[in-house]
């Protein structure tokens, strides 16, 4: 059996490797007259393998299809043609490397918006939302881990990535609680876990 990755690229692989093997055709005859009326068979097979809307919304339609024979037949077709022939053009391939974002690499789990509130919180200038913000944040990224990881996470490592993904600008400790923060759940299921024991 043969496979079509073993057979040759199609140029335009729209048109099919059928018509590709006729244009091959047309190229080994040898009778100019016979070359010229397969050519326009080739040409009416083309036009009736394309959608119709496509055939009305397109301009030039029919000088697209001998420009497309001519390309498929890797300019070799001698033709007489009733437009002009295209002539075979270099292309120059520009391979440009994909950068990724840094927030898919590192942590991607807490997601690009867990960034633009660091952002916000650094720049804050009231103290005390300040650091509410900073709890905040952290309480955010400890919802985020568990519902990617689907496991528990203890508070010191979201204190740590917290403080890697400010750059060292915030540093919070399970110690250092204020009690104005003790509403966000990061710290109350904790301590309800304590009293049920």
């Amino acid at each position: 059996m043969e496979y079509n990755t073993n057979r040759l690229k199609l140029i335009i692989p729209e048109y099919g490797r059928n018509i590709h093997k006729m244009i091959d055709y047309a190229v080994r005859i040898k009778n100019r007259d016979k070359r010229n009326r397969y050519a326009l068979g080739i040409i009416k097979l083309m036009t009736d393998s394309i959608h119709f809307r496509l055939k009305k919304n397109v301009p030039y339609f029919q000088h697209k299809l001998w420009n497309q024979l001519m390309i498929m037949s890797q300019y070799q077709l001698d033709i007489d043609t009733p437009f002009p022939k295209p002539t075979p053009k270099k292309k120059k391939f520009f391979y440009k490397k994909v950068v990724y974002p840094t927030y898919l690499i590192n942590f991607r789990y807490y997601g690009k918006i867990i960034r633009n509130m660091i952002h916000v919180a650094i720049h804050c200038k009231n103290e005390k939302k300040k650091e509410g913000l900073f709890y905040a944040i952290a309480n955010t990224m400890k919802k985020n881990y568990m519902r990617w990881n689907k496991s528990i996470v203890e508070d010191e490592v979201i204190f740590k990535d917290l403080e890697k993904l400010s750059e060292g600008k915030i540093c919070l400790k399970n110690n250092l609680i204020n009690p104005l923060l003790y509403k966000f759940s990061i710290f109350r299921k904790k301590n309800i876990k304590k009293k049920k024991r």
